[in-house]
């Protein structure tokens, strides 16, 4: 069995959901390695793309479920305010 890590949502405060370790990890590291840190940011379509790029293989094998990942990850960042989601139309990101 896998380690587990408890992630936050944003739009569900006070609810934590229990998700793989190892890929929450990995794709917290590849967020903030590529998420800039000031506005305007980038849209989550930009920031799931810039990601894949440094994901283990091994645990996403040809990027697979990284889109989930990175919403996952993405919305546990904003709850615990390390990620700012900017008001414009998509939706842009960068860290706080």
């Amino acid at each position: 069995m896998s380690d587990k890590i408890a992630v936050e949502n944003i739009n569900t405060p006070g609810r934590t959901t229990n998700v793989d370790k190892a890929k929450y990890i990995a794709m917290k590291d590849a967020m903030l390695a590529t998420l800039p840190k000031t506005a305007p940011g980038m849209t989550a379509k930009e920031a799931k793309e810039a990601a894949k790029a440094h994901l283990p293989e091994d645990l996403f094998p040809g990027g697979a479920t990284s889109g989930w990942w990175q919403k996952c990850v993405q919305l546990d960042l904003e709850a615990k305010g390390v990620v700012v989601r900017e008001a414009t139309k998509p939706l842009r990101f960068h860290q706080a």
